[in-house]
């Protein structure tokens, strides 16, 4: 066997070295963009939001999360404000609706499901839930190729 025999069965051999490569990282890249694409989808968290931001005991907005966690489901105001024994009037709702959508623009504690309809953030979603439980966690398995 001649050289250059020996040179083209090297150029040949790193030659497909540079196919395999060039096709894990399209792999790479492909797996990346979906998780790009997946991190879209999903709500931004704030950080306000996973640290458990505490409201001061007693307070219209205190009192107001514990009726939602404890009813489990969004509010409208003015039920909100029955069960705190309030008088529903013009003032409180436009008081509690207020101090409860300031929340809700920061993403924290509350969210608005409807006209005047609150809820906890923390309230699990129906799509999100998988058999009754919401997984905050990716499996193990995510993400690999084969």
């Amino acid at each position: 066997m001649g050289v250059r025999e020996s040179l083209q069965k090297l150029a040949d051999k790193k030659d497909s070295e540079i196919i395999d490569l060039r096709l894990q990282l399209a792999q790479a890249e492909a797996y990346l963009q979906a998780i790009q694409d997946s991190m879209k989808v999903l709500p931004k968290e704030s950080p306000d939001a996973r640290s458990g931001q505490e409201l001061r005991p007693g307070t219209m907005l205190a009192q107001a999360r514990s009726i939602l966690q404890a009813e489990g489901k969004p509010m409208h105001v003015n039920e909100i404000l029955k069960k705190m024994g309030k008088s529903v009037d013009k003032s409180g709702r436009i008081s509690l609706s207020g101090s409860l959508a300031a929340y809700v623009r920061k993403r924290t504690i509350f969210k608005k499901t409807g006209p005047n309809i609150f809820a906890l953030v923390e309230t699990p979603q129906q799509s999100l839930e998988v058999q009754g439980e919401q997984s905050e966690d990716l499996p193990d398995s995510f993400g690999s190729v084969q």
